[in-house]
C-alpha cells in the first residue's frame, strides 16, 4: 500500500490506521511511505499498530521509503526494537 500523504500526523493517524488495516487484512502487508515527509509521535503508535495487525494475521509487516524522522523518534521512544520492519526498511 502506497500512503499518498505528506504527514502523518493526529488529524490523519486513525483514517490511516484503517487503512492499512484494511490493507493487511486483504494481504498487503508492504507499505511505502516515501511520499510521507513530516511524521509526529502517532506515525510511531500507526507503525505499532500496523505491526500487530500483520502479526495477528500472520503477515510480514514491510516498509519502504521511511522518513528518517520517523525511525528517530521509534528509537526516541525505545519501541523501534519492536518493530522489525523498521530495521530493514531503510531504502
Amino acid at each position: 500500500m502506497k500512503l499518498e500523504v505528506a504527514s502523518i500526523s493526529n488529524g490523519n493517524a486513525v483514517e490511516l490506521l484503517g487503512a492499512g488495516i484494511e490493507a493487511i487484512r486483504a494481504g498487503d502487508a508492504n507499505f511505502d511511505l516515501s511520499a510521507v515527509r513530516q511524521v509526529d509521535s502517532s506515525a510511531v503508535a500507526l507503525l505499532l499498530a500496523w505491526q500487530r495487525e500483520a502479526q495477528a494475521c500472520g503477515a510480514r509487516l514491510t516498509l519502504s521509503g521511511l522518513p528518517a524522522a520517523l525511525k528517530s523518534l521509534a528509537v526516541l521512544y525505545g519501541v523501534d526494537e519492536l518493530i522489525p520492519a523498521l530495521r530493514q526498511g531503510s531504502e
